[in-house]
């Protein structure tokens, strides 16, 4: 079924099925709710407004998980975000089991921020796949889609990216389990 962006039916069904996972994607990508919603935004205003011709849905889907991790990455880069957004995401509460103690919050915050430290420390190609894959809740078929290579490259990128942490992770002797 052909999908037009520019339809308002069709849109608004392309955007209810896809905006949890371009969300997801700009959100580990630039570590800022406002900017992640940002971005989502401008991906499906130009969308919207280049009123193009997709074959399927998940061609048009595809295409805008393509544009938000553009975006995004774009973003981080043009503004460095990236420090500005670690130093924010450190200051904010997390929200914790009450039922847990102060030291176990502790440990779990300092690992949540080391994985993020260790993702973002990941050349592009690697820290995309991990990203798509762990975050954005992809399949190894769906990531080669976006990214316009093959699923088998795909799967040694994630191999690589995760061995990768891994030696980074018990570097600094942190329990990601």
């Amino acid at each position: 079924m052909e999908i037009r962006s520019g339809d308002e039916n069709t849109f608004r069904r392309v955007y209810d099925e896809t905006f949890p996972i371009l969300m997801k994607v700009a959100f580990h990508i630039t570590y800022n709710t406002d900017v992640a919603e940002d971005i989502c935004q401008d991906a499906f205003i130009r969308f919207y407004d280049k009123n193009m011709v997709f074959p399927s849905e998940d061609e048009a889907k595809f295409w805008l998980i393509r544009v938000t991790k553009n975006l995004a990455i774009n973003n981080i880069k043009k503004k460095a975000r990236e420090a500005a957004s670690i130093e924010k995401i450190k200051r904010a509460p997390q929200a914790g089991n009450p039922f847990s103690d102060g030291a176990s919050e502790l440990l779990l915050h300092e690992s949540r921020q080391a994985v993020r430290k260790a993702v973002a420390g990941l050349p592009e190609i690697f820290r995309t796949v991990i990203v798509l894959r762990e975050y954005g809740g992809l399949d190894y078929k769906q990531i080669a889609k976006v990214l316009n290579i093959s699923e088998s490259n795909v799967k040694v990128r994630v191999h690589r990216a995760r061995k990768e942490l891994e030696v980074v992770l018990s570097r600094e002797d942190v329990d990601v389990s």
